[in-house]
C-alpha cells in the first residue's frame, strides 16, 4: 500500500511539471503540444511533448528549412530556461542543476530534460496528459487550426 501511495504522490508531482510546462509552450510559442508525458528517473525529469510545431515552423520544415526551426527553438529555449527550471523546481521541491532541450521534426517532438540536485533515491515514475490544444481560446483541429 505504501508503494502505491508513493507512486500516486509522485504522479501528482509529475502532473504539476506537465501542467506547468505545457502552458509555457502554449503561451510563448502560440501553440502547445497535443500530448505530454513526464518521467522521473532517479535525479532526472524528462518531459516529452508531441505535436507542438506552429504553422510557421511546419511551413519551414516542409520547405526544407529544418535548421531554421532548430535555431529559433534553441534561442527561445535559452531565453526561457529560468521559467522552465522554476516550474520543475516548484513541483519537485529540488534544485535543477542542468536543463537541456531538443526538438525532432518528424515525428513532431520536443524533449525537456532537467537534472536535479542528487537525492540518492532510486525512483522511476511517470505522468501522461493530453492537453486540449486550443487556438484563440477555441479547440484546435489535429493540424492546429481552429476547429468547429
Amino acid at each position: 500500500m505504501e508503494g502505491t501511495q508513493q507512486g500516486s504522490a509522485r504522479g501528482e508531482v509529475l502532473a504539476k511539471v506537465t501542467a506547468g510546462l505545457v502552458p509555457l509552450h502554449t503561451r510563448y510559442y502560440g501553440k502547445g503540444p497535443t500530448k505530454a508525458k513526464t518521467y522521473l528517473v532517479n535525479d532526472t525529469v524528462i518531459c516529452i511533448l508531441r505535436g507542438g510545431f506552429t504553422t510557421v515552423e511546419r511551413t519551414l520544415i516542409d520547405d526544407g528549412n529544418v535548421d531554421a526551426v532548430y535555431d529559433i527553438r534553441r534561442s527561445f529555449q535559452k531565453a526561457m530556461e529560468q521559467q522552465f527550471k522554476t516550474v520543475v523546481e516548484g513541483a519537485m521541491g529540488r534544485s535543477v542543476i542542468a536543463y537541456m532541450s531538443q526538438i525532432h521534426h518528424d515525428p513532431d517532438l520536443a524533449v525537456e530534460l532537467f537534472v536535479l540536485e542528487p537525492s540518492g533515491e532510486n525512483v522511476v515514475a511517470q505522468h501522461e496528459s493530453e492537453p486540449s490544444a486550443r487556438v484563440d481560446g477555441r479547440p484546435a483541429s489535429q493540424d492546429g487550426r481552429p476547429g468547429d
